[in-house]
């Protein structure tokens, strides 16, 4: 690393934490210690810290405190959401309709549902990400109990039509689930006018600790026609109202809760300033640099996501090269980081391997400034100029990888 200053531009990965929201957990480490389930004065200090901790959460959906159950992270929200229907609803019916650029924490659950004899339906997408609204209408069935469709893909940033899916699912009276992990906080979302019933969230896309989630669940899981439409998935004592065994990490949850209060507060100017950033990025990149080009949607997408494709080049080679000039991109899934196979979300919007291969997210953060932008953009050039000098893969010359084993989601 040649330069003093390191720049951070993999938030979607994960986010630093934010000073006040390490102020507030040291506090109550120091301060908050109690189990919630205990009676004593201690623990009744930390059920009430909780009780308040579900507040801004809510209140950044526009939910009700009552219906917000916290996890260990935005995973495990996910699973409960997907095994606690199925669980619960599979005598009513066994198919499930989700997408095929998923990431992998609702993916892998469904692969997993396949296997015990559900059918689930893979929506495809077009070029750009999206959901096509009549396929999903058509693909219901009378056996559907679940629809389960991210609110924005940590890959290229893309943000689905969220109120023409919970108008849909409302219309079939059917369960609607979203992983909006990578859209908590960053976007407006409202779970009654998009008519959600569940939704994962995670406290460190927010700049908040590791190892804390939440489950959005509506009316604490009792729907009007269906009774209760959820069960736990891990069973002990009674924490989390039965919903999620395990003793409560409440110095992280007041975390989560203040890092979700400060992202409610600062959401319309950071959503303004992270946009004019990202679109300076690709307009800049997509007209200096010769055959290079944008994944995902030019607009409808994540104000701080920046997913580019380089021809003839490997991502992982600019990622390399980026961090020695000192600055932090990723490419594909950081969750999939080590994996060599070509990304599911590239090739279901179209791109052959190759293509997929040379991908470069840069995702944009609170403390990204202009000239960290400014930085990158003067540096990246030089990188993909001396990686195609040193590629075997030319203009022109077509080269294959071996096929990918996610074929199936082409």
């Amino acid at each position: 690393m040649n330069n003093s200053k390191y720049i951070y531009l993999d938030n979607a990965a994960t986010t630093p934490m934010d000073p006040r929201v390490i102020e507030e957990v040291n506090k109550h480490f120091k301060e908050t210690y109690g189990n919630s389930m205990s009676l004593h004065s201690v623990g009744q200090k930390a059920a009430q810290l909780l009780i308040k901790c579900r507040e801004p959460i809510a209140s950044l959906i526009n939910a009700h405190r009552d219906d917000i159950f916290f996890t260990s992270s935005g995973t495990e929200a996910d699973n409960i959401a997907i095994f606690g229907v199925a669980s619960r609803c599979e005598k009513r019916g066994s198919h499930i309709i989700t997408s095929n650029i998923e990431h992998h924490a609702v993916e892998n659950p469904y692969k997993q549902l396949e296997k015990r004899g559900f059918d689930v339906t893979f929506l495809h997408v077009d070029k750009f990400g999206l959901i096509n609204i009549d396929d999903l209408d058509k693909a219901i069935t009378d056996k559907t109990i679940l629809i389960s469709i991210m609110f924005a893909n940590n890959e290229i940033g893309t943000i689905q039509p969220m109120k023409e899916i919970g108008a849909i699912a409302k219309k079939h009276n059917v369960i609607f689930h979203t992983d909006a992990v990578q859209a908590f906080g960053k976007v407006f979302i409202d779970v009654n006018e998009m008519n959600i019933d569940l939704l994962s969230a995670s406290a460190h896309k927010l700049y908040g600790p590791k190892g804390v989630g939440m489950l959005y669940i509506r009316n604490k899981g009792v729907k009007e026609g269906w009774g209760k439409f959820i069960e736990p998935i891990m069973h002990g004592g009674g924490h989390e109202r039965g919903m999620r065994p395990s003793t409560v990490n409440i110095p992280g949850i007041a975390g989560f809760a203040k890092a979700a209060e400060i992202a409610e507060e600062e959401l319309n100017d950071e959503m303004e300033r992270q946009i004019k950033l990202r679109d300076k990025i690709i307009k800049w990149v997509t007209d200096n640099i010769e055959d290079s080009f944008l994944n995902g949607h030019p607009t409808k997408r994540l104000p701080n996501n920046v997913n580019l494709g380089f021809k003839y080049i490997e991502g992982e080679s600019i990622v390399l090269d980026l961090d020695i000039e000192g600055i932090a991109t990723s490419t594909g899934s950081a969750c999939s980081s080590e994996s060599l196979d070509p990304s599911h979300v590239l090739l279901a919007i179209g791109l052959k391997p190759q293509e997929a291969h040379g991908s470069l997210r840069v995702s944009l953060g609170r403390f990204t400034t202009e000239k960290d932008v400014e930085y990158f953009l003067e540096k990246l050039p030089a990188v993909i100029e001396r990686l195609r000098k040193m590629s075997p893969l030319k203009k022109g010359v077509e080269y294959m990888f071996s096929d990918s084993p996610n074929k199936d989601h082409q």
